[in-house]
């Protein structure tokens, strides 16, 4: 639920997203891997392989799970060394062009090393591309604080969509969880809507994240309105990757607080 500079990360089954120690995660839905996936189970899956699906609900959570969670140690430089290679170019020389150029590059130099060990290109083209378009609109309009704009835009898309579940009682954290539950017979994991248990700590959960992109956007805007570049990008590295993970720990917390190590871990 990050913005573009530190979106969630695949799982560490493929061999370009090995933790720390260069070994990867289990995976443990392997064997739902060979059957033709439905739409429901297509979520499943991307659910999965996404940041907060690397702890099961039940299950305690790991530092190698959060490593994981925020791409390894390359899915973490790939998210962090952009913004700030854009925050000490422009803290030296002022110059919009080699500010915003300058992540670009970096952003490429991760492609090639990619190429080069023959890995998955997906992740760093999703993050070059983000690059690329907060480096266009910098361009573009001259200046040096709408290289910013598509992380606003995106952390205000995302604090919309949390509260619209939590106005139609559908918390988020609660339909991430219900994916990777064990499923109904309708191949759903709705059982946590009639616990008043697990819903109240669901919701508790979505509006903790509603609060990580309220204060992304309470913060950003205003240094954005005021051109105040150089505290902005600094801002955007704190709250983003640090921050985004500490909530996720949380939340994995206060899942495992509702649910048994059992529950979690059954699959389908």
């Amino acid at each position: 639920m990050p913005d573009h500079d530190d979106t969630t990360r695949p799982d560490g089954v493929a061999p370009d997203d090995r933790t720390a120690d260069g070994v990867a995660p289990v995976d443990r839905f392997a064997d739902e891997r060979g059957e033709p996936l439905s739409l429901n189970a297509q979520l499943r899956d991307a659910v999965r392989n996404a940041g907060i699906g690397q702890v099961a609900p039940g299950e305690a959570p790991s530092g190698r799970a959060l490593l994981t969670a925020v791409g390894g140690v390359r899915g973490l430089a790939e998210s962090v060394l952009p913004g700030f290679g854009f925050l000490v170019v422009y803290a030296v020389t002022k110059e919009l062009v080699p500010s915003v150029v300058i992540p670009v590059v970096i952003g490429l130099v991760f492609v090639v090393l990619r190429l080069v060990q023959r890995q998955s290109l997906a992740m760093s083209f999703a993050g070059i591309l983000g690059v690329a378009v907060s480096a266009g609109l910098a361009l573009l309009t001259g200046k040096a604080e709408s290289n910013f704009i598509p992380g606003i835009v995106i952390n205000a898309v995302s604090l919309v969509v949390l509260l619209v579940t939590l106005a139609i009682r559908r918390p988020l954290i609660g339909l991430i969880v219900g994916l990777l539950l064990p499923q109904d017979e309708d191949g759903t994991g709705t059982d946590w809507r009639a616990d008043p248990g697990k819903r109240r700590v669901l919701t508790v959960a979505t509006w903790l994240w509603v609060g990580l992109f309220a204060l992304r956007l309470l913060i950003e805007i205003p240094l954005y309105l005021t051109a105040q570049v150089e505290l902005l990008a600094g801002i955007k590295l704190i709250t983003g990757v640090p921050l985004y993970a500490a909530l996720l720990w949380v939340t994995w917390l206060l899942v495992r607080t509702v649910f048994t190590h059992d529950e979690g871990a059954a699959t389908v």
